[in-house]
């Protein structure tokens, strides 16, 4: 219980462990800071085919090195898992997916040089990347210019619609406002406590909080946020309890080891799920085994997929991320969602007959739907998938029991209708008269 949890054994933890997403989610820190030179790029086995007209090159573009390394290799992983299975079984338009890898380095002008050299020199016909929101910032005016498509596997902060982008992580209101309103339910007058880290994806989504529970009668009696990777977060649980002496819910965007020494000092605190609640989006499987499951057991956590998810394709996603990676690791909700990401371009592209054409390639990409092990989700015109909404209670093994799921998937709403900046605005690609953003 008292063990000791530094950065770098966290780090080092993570890294064993694979696949965390702890450190930080689709979001901005303020000051990216590489660690490590960009490596260099990795072809596919099967690559050089590609450069003779023998297949389909595609480029994956994750930070492979620095911070986000910890992070993104394991979507990494979950991407290349997906193009073996579909090699085996034909590729696509009978001919291999080959990828070149590139090493975004957690640095965002690196993302886009790197963006850049995989539209320009090796002529790929899509890119499967990014994490942060930073760096998706950063290749997006690449990515326009040049009318050329990504593949974002990480839910965000919404408020975005690209033509040039497909978004196959959660919109906010397909994690973070599901989420208030179960816990206005579920805990009913109890105040709200918001903690975050001091970045954009934090800032964002409490100010979509905020404003979702001003409209629904819910109290906020506080609000703090420490710099990203900071662990002093004594204040901030001298101010929960100040603030809320007789309970009340946590809401919790911290990113990074901050969380390691939150929840071990909430607990050292006394306060405890039974009457401080709290609700991460930044939390999954990795993380739980990370911090400790016994800081962790009883809080809760939004996702649109668990490990725990009891499908077929659920069945199989683990199963096959296990014979391929080794029986230790343990799949999250960004690994799904770069998983499926593949599928559905793959279907697009045998829609529309090419994968040269993206503009025939994105008509072919709406309606498109996959039996995902999260359950059937469907590509929507404004770039984004309806997706199943979960709330997960932390248990003793460290996983997740489901304690809040949606009958169907939730359609996607990019422009967040509770910001007073956005309210009424929809995005739709197929068309043309609307686009990106529009009145509705």
């Amino acid at each position: 219980m008292s063990r000791q949890f530094g950065r770098r054994k966290f780090l080092l933890y993570g890294s064993a462990t694979l696949g965390t997403s702890i450190l930080l989610k689709a979001c901005t820190p303020p000051t990216p800071t590489t660690t490590e030179s960009p490596a260099s790029p990795t072809t596919s086995p099967s690559a050089s085919p590609a450069a003779s007209g023998g297949g389909i090159k595609v480029g994956i573009l994750h930070s492979l090195s620095g911070t986000m390394a910890i992070s993104e290799k394991s979507v990494v992983d979950a991407e290349e898992l997906a193009i073996e299975e579909i090699n085996k079984a034909g590729g696509v338009l009978g001919k291999q997916i080959e990828f070149v890898k590139e090493d975004g380095a957690s640095d965002w002008p690196t993302f886009n040089d790197k963006a850049k050299k995989l539209i320009d020199q090796d002529k790929v016909v899509t890119i499967f990347g990014c994490w942060t929101s930073a760096s998706r910032k950063a290749v997006l005016p690449t990515f326009e210019s040049k009318n050329h498509m990504l593949w974002y596997p990480v839910q965000y902060e919404g408020q975005e619609c690209s033509k040039n982008i497909f978004y196959t992580g959660a919109a906010p209101n397909q994690q973070i406002e599901p989420s208030i309103d179960w816990l206005l339910e579920k805990y009913k007058g109890k105040p709200f406590f918001l903690v975050g880290s001091d970045y954009v994806f934090p800032r964002t989504a409490n100010t979509i909080i905020k404003a979702q529970l001003a409209a629904k009668g819910g109290k906020v009696v506080g609000e703090d946020y420490i710099p990203l990777g900071n662990t002093e977060v004594t204040p901030i649980i001298s101010k929960i309890k100040a603030a809320m002496p007789d309970g009340g819910v946590i809401y919790n965007s911290l990113n990074g080891d901050s969380n390691v020494a939150f929840f071990k000092q909430l607990q050292g605190a006394g306060l405890g799920p039974d009457k401080y609640p709290s609700m991460s989006v930044s939390i999954a499987e990795e993380e739980v085994k990370a911090i400790g499951v016994e800081y962790l057991k009883g809080h809760y956590a939004a996702w649109n997929y668990f490990q725990t998810v009891n499908t077929p394709a659920s069945k199989k996603f683990v199963e096959a991320f296990k014979a391929k990676y080794g029986a230790d690791r343990v799949v999250n909700d960004p690994m799904e969602a770069a998983y499926i990401m593949v599928y559905l371009w793959k279907q697009a592209v045998e829609k529309a007959g090419t994968a040269d054409d993206l503009e025939k390639v994105r008509a072919a990409a709406y309606g498109q739907t996959f039996d995902a092990p999260e359950g059937k989700i469907t590509m929507n015109a404004n770039h984004h998938i309806s997706k199943f909404v979960r709330i997960g209670q932390v248990r003793e093994d460290g996983l997740f029991d489901v304690v809040f799921e949606t009958k169907e998937a939730v359609k996607p709403i990019p422009w967040n209708q509770y910001v007073t900046e956005t309210k009424g605005y929809a995005c739709d690609w197929s068309d043309s008269k609307k686009g990106g953003k529009y009145k509705v």
